[in-house]
């Protein structure tokens, strides 16, 4: 993913944090995440277009998982959509194992590590993410998707929405 997922975001693109937070290297836990989070993401299509998405993640509780609902307005050429995702995650054997609303199985996610890397085979489509833990609470997932009709970078930048992350 080098070259098309920086490994840091410019700053300029967060809200400026109310409390600051200890430095942590990597996620500690499943439960870090847990709380309201604010979301840019940027679509960038390797024909040119990019598109702009904007919303709130929320990471909440459900007995042992922890589920992640993403809402937001995307912004594709002007035209303005209602974008919703859910994904759930649960703590592994190995870390973190991502999966979507149904539960299949999406990807994993290592513990107590400040960059990470995975990879999703939806064949015939290639999805490839990079995590960046470093500059906790501001965290980014960069996923590089190429396939026989899709060939885009989409990076999405997450920071904390006020006090509303579990302590």
């Amino acid at each position: 993913l080098e070259g098309r997922c920086p490994s840091r975001p410019p700053r300029h693109i967060f809200e400026p944090m109310k409390a600051e937070r200890s430095v942590m290297k990597g996620l500690s836990s499943l439960w870090v995440l847990e709380g309201v989070w604010h979301l840019k993401r940027d679509i960038v299509h390797a024909a040119g277009d990019t598109h702009h998405l904007t919303g709130e993640v929320t990471f909440y509780r459900d007995d042992v998982r922890l589920v992640q609902d993403e809402r937001g307005t995307l912004d594709i050429g002007g035209q303005r959509l209602t974008a919703m995702r859910r994904y759930i995650w649960v703590e592994g054997a190995g870390g973190l194992d991502v999966f979507f609303d149904d539960m299949r199985a999406f990807h994993s996610v290592a513990l107590n590590v400040a960059t990470h890397s995975a990879v999703h085979l939806c064949d015939p489509d290639r999805y490839e993410v990079a995590y960046d833990f470093t500059d906790w609470l501001n965290w980014s997932a960069c996923w590089r998707v190429t396939g026989p009709r899709k060939d885009y970078v989409m990076t999405s930048h997450y920071t904390p929405k006020s006090d509303s992350l579990a302590p």
